[in-house]
Formats: C-alpha cells, sequence, structure tokens
C-alpha cells in the first residue's frame, strides 16, 4: 500500500446541500476548537504522569523499544512452531483488535489452509461471550497436548474471559499433565489483580509455567493493539516493527493541530459537526472488503465505548501539574453517536436500503481498497451473464 487517501467532498454543502453537508463556516469554527484541543493533548502527551494518568499511554505505542519487541517476535515464532493451535481469551480490544488485525493482515481462509498460514499455528478466539457451544465444541475437536492457550485481561475478572480460561485450564490439566501451566501464558497487569495473582502462584511452583507479558499503565484496552495484540501479530507471522512503523508515519501524519493537514482532525470535525448541528447521530462504517469486515467491529467499539458518555468530564490539576479526569455527575451528557459496522458489498442488499431511503440521520464512511493483491477473471464463454455490473475482469 502506497498511501491513503480521505475524500469527504460528499459530507460538504457544495455537493449535498447546507441543510445536510458541513459549511465552512462551520469548519472554520471547528478549527479554533480542535487547534485548541490539540494544545491541550500534546501537553498532556508531553507530561508522562499526567498521560498515564488519564489513559493517553497509548500514544506512546508506536515508539516502542526494539529490542523488545525483537524478543516478542521470536517468543511468537516459538509458540507458532510449537503448538498446532492457539487460543486466544479476551474480550472488547482483547478480542476485536486481534480479530481486526488478523483478518486485516493474514489471507482469507487463515485456518482452514496450511499453505495460507505458512505452517504456522491455527488461531481461535474465545472467551468473549457466554454462549458454551463454541467453546465446548473447539475442545471437542483440538488436541491438549497440542494447543497453547494464550488469556489477555489487565485483572483477570472479566466474566467471560475468566470463565473461558477456567474451562480451557482444566481441559489442559486433563489432557496434558500435571505441566499443563506451561501451555499457558498471561497479558495482565504487571502488577494488581486476580490474573497476576495466579501468574506468581503458577511461577513460584514452576517457572515455565503461566509466561507473562505486561499491559502498559495507561493503556485502555480498546487501545491496546500495539500493546496487548503484539505476541499475536507474532504468531501470525506478521513483522511487528513494520507495523510500527507504519503507525509512527501515521503519528506523524497527524501530529499537527491544523484540521485542513490533519485527516483524524478532519473526520472528527466533520462528525461533531454533522453531529451536534445536522441530527446525524448513527455512523455507518462499510469497507468493501472482506479483510477489513472486523475492523468495522473494532470500529464500533472505539466509536461507542470513547463517546458514549453519561456525564460531563470534570478535568482538575494539581499542583505539581499532573491532570486528572473524572466524572462531574452534577452535569448529565447522554451523549455519542451510534456506531453500525456494515460490508461491502453484502450490506448493499440490506443495510443500504435503509441508509438510502430511511432517515436521514446518519453519517457513512465507505473503505475502499485501491488494489486488491488478486484478482478473479471471468472467462469469456460466459460474457453477458453480468456484462457491464462485474467487478471481476474477463479472460
Amino acid at each position: 500500500m502506497s498511501h491513503l487517501e480521505f475524500d469527504f467532498n460528499n459530507m460538504q454543502d457544495f455537493n449535498i446541500g447546507a441543510k445536510h453537508g458541513v459549511r465552512e463556516k462551520e469548519l472554520k469554527g471547528m478549527s479554533c476548537i480542535a487547534q485548541k484541543a490539540h494544545n491541550h493533548l500534546r501537553s498532556l502527551i508531553e507530561n508522562r504522569d499526567s498521560r498515564i494518568n488519564v489513559g493517553l499511554e497509548w500514544t506512546q505505542l508506536p515508539f516502542q523499544d526494539r529490542t523488545s519487541i525483537e524478543n516478542i517476535q521470536k517468543l511468537g515464532r516459538e509458540i507458532s512452531k510449537k503448538y498446532e493451535n492457539v487460543i486466544f481469551f479476551g474480550i472488547g480490544g482483547s478480542y476485536l483488535g486481534l480479530k481486526a488485525a488478523q483478518d486485516a493482515l493474514c489471507p482469507p481462509y487463515y485456518n482452514e489452509s496450511y499453505s495460507a498460514r505458512a505452517g504456522r499455528a491455527r488461531i481461535y478466539f474465545e472467551g468473549n461471550n457466554l454462549d458454551p457451544e463454541p467453546l465446548n465444541a473447539l475442545l471437542k475437536n483440538l488436541n491438549p497436548k497440542k494447543t497453547f492457550a494464550i488469556v489477555i485481561s489487565k485483572s483477570g475478572e472479566t466474566t467471560e474471559t475468566k470463565a473461558g480460561l477456567q474451562v480451557v485450564e482444566g481441559w489442559l490439566r486433563k489432557g496434558a499433565g500435571k505441566r499443563y501451566g506451561r501451555r499457558i501464558f498471561a497479558i495482565t497487569d504487571p502488577q494488581t489483580g486476580s490474573l497476576r495473582k495466579k501468574v506468581d502462584e503458577a511461577q513460584a511452583k514452576d517457572a515455565l509455567s503461566f509466561r507473562n507479558l505486561p499491559l502498559l499503565k495507561g493503556v485502555g484496552g480498546r487501545y491496546s493493539e500495539l500493546n496487548m495484540g503484539l505476541l499475536h501479530l507474532a504468531i501470525i507471522g506478521v513483522k511487528i516493527q513494520e507495523v510500527l512503523e507504519g503507525a509512527k508515519a501515521m503519528a506523524e501524519r497527524c501530529s499537527t493541530g491544523t484540521v485542513y493537514k490533519n485527516p483524524a482532525y478532519m473526520y472528527a470535525a466533520l462528525q461533531t459537526i454533522l453531529y451536534t448541528k445536522k441530527q446525524k447521530s448513527i455512523a455507518v462504517m462499510m469497507p468493501f472488503s472482506e479483510t477489513l469486515r472486523s475492523t468495522a467491529d473494532w470500529y464500533a467499539q472505539l466509536l461507542a465505548e470513547s463517546l458514549g458518555k453519561k456525564y460531563q468530564r470534570r478535568i482538575t490539576k494539581a499542583l505539581s501539574g499532573i491532570e486528572t479526569w473524572t466524572n462531574d455527575k452534577k452535569h448529565l451528557l447522554n451523549t455519542g453517536r451510534t456506531p453500525v459496522p456494515c460490508r461491502g458489498t453484502n450490506d448493499l442488499h440490506s443495510i443500504q436500503q435503509n441508509n438510502i431511503e430511511g432517515e436521514n440521520n446518519k453519517t457513512i464512511t465507505f473503505i475502499r481498497v485501491g488494489s486488491f493483491k488478486h484478482d478473479i477473471r471471468l472467462p469469456k464463454k460466459n460474457k453477458g451473464f453480468v456484462t457491464r455490473k462485474a467487478l471481476f475482469r474477463a479472460y
């Protein structure tokens, strides 16, 4: 991929009219607000204690120590080479971020094709639902002696993840023997929480049991793919450093406070204006690529959990300069746009009907892949069956 393009012309009044489109005057007014927010954000990021205190440490994830990354890459290769199956237990970003990354960066049908995964371990995701059927079916069809489990949880108390881990722990104990803990890896808080306690107790008995990596302080779960998701990337054969280089490039691209030069601020400004002034309360994300389908699901979490707020935020600053954010329960907001993940072209035959003909209360973000890695050609002898409609080329 050489570059990304962001076309927002159809969100503006000169294309769709002032009733539903953003006017230049409105965008300029938002530019001042964005610059002020940018200055505040930069001051927080520059102060490590404030950055951690308000959960902005994720901004530093693209700049991690190269040696640490190389160690994780090596560990991932070892796990994938030794085991046929790896089960990840996590929910929220600990599931959605990993799934989005795998679908985007790995070939389709990864688990089903040995060649597609280049002989690496199959990947399964559990601990994100209390429906017992999927995990029951999975464990019945896997060999515990050839399976590795990775649990991702800051505290270890998330019900879905905790329940899934307990089930697979018993399954491994029964099928792999007394050293089953060597087949379990934890990504958790480095100091506190019930999962950390479990890790410490297991390692006191066997140093190779419940090996672990830390969830970094000040990194919220939904933003932590480049922390808790790194081992997963290594296991599926992705070069982590290349992903981080891309993240660095985008961090640099979005480092300016000028809306017209910062695609992240421009997208946020347009969406904010359309929500607050044009009653567009629903945000549809529709990628036209199966590999980006899970990215739309992750987007739904990122938007809903980040902006769905009951209370106004109270900002306080200590004499030391450390900033703290808390809920001001005297000021109700009940604000937030509703995300709807879709996928093209499948949902052109369903949700898009409502997008076009239903209530005009939505913004729709289409994601188009400029050039697919592979193409499928239609045989010439069938020419005419899908004439002028096919996206596939004919022989």
